[in-house]
């Protein structure tokens, strides 16, 4: 198993990130709050899980190994594969999620694109005794702070709408974080994405 990679930013996509290691460009699935913290041309760390089908490999990249060890969790509840695994982290943070599923709180469970009210209570049936109480994760990789990045705008929009979300409610509830003060304001100031992403998911799920 490929347990982190290690290498050069090659390059960042909305869904996802090139990592050059010994001159093979490795291809990582993240969440946007992860894709925040790579910059290309730049050294990084990312804690990884390979998920293997007949017809593929795919590697999926993380923050940590906390954030890693709770994508493979979620993966052990019925109905949840690795898109929607991915799709959890990307709007909860791993101690946000123990706290859903330990408190019962099927609301920000379903919050996530692709799981409703039966789904939520499955999950929280099934992960209640696995996921272990909220500040219970391990040491793991640092989480490298999200750097000065004029794109942050589209890293959030691209998020969302590969949440599933269509691009014109996305840049609503941007603009809208924006006009509350939530958001720093101008590209050049540096903004952490993942909590950006986050309280846009909780603006759109409100409408």
């Amino acid at each position: 198993m490929i347990a982190h990679l290690r290498g050069t930013v090659a390059g960042v996509a909305p869904d996802g990130a090139v990592i050059e290691v010994g001159g093979v460009g490795m291809r990582v699935q993240c969440t946007p709050g992860t894709l925040a913290t790579l910059k290309p041309g730049e050294s990084a760390q990312v804690a990884t899980s390979l998920v293997v089908r007949e017809d593929s490999l795919t590697l999926y990249g993380f923050s940590s190994d906390d954030e890693r060890n709770i994508f493979e969790l979620l993966q052990t509840a019925t109905g949840v594969g690795p898109r929607l695994a991915l799709a959890m982290l990307a709007v909860h943070a791993p101690d946000a999620l123990r706290r859903a599923v330990s408190t019962e709180d099927l609301g920000a469970l379903t919050m996530v694109p692709g799981i409703g009210k039966k789904g939520a209570q499955r999950i929280v049936l099934e992960m209640k005794d696995r996921l272990g109480p909220p500040g219970d994760g391990g040491e793991g990789l640092p989480f490298r702070a999200a750097q000065r990045a004029p794109s942050w705008r589209d890293q959030v929009q691209s998020g969302l709408v590969n949440l599933g979300w269509p691009a014109r409610d996305a840049d609503q509830a941007i603009a809208a974080l924006e006009d509350e003060g939530v958001i720093g304001g101008s590209d050049g100031d540096a903004v952490d994405v993942a909590t950006v992403l986050r309280a846009a998911l909780r603006k759109l799920s409100k409408q």
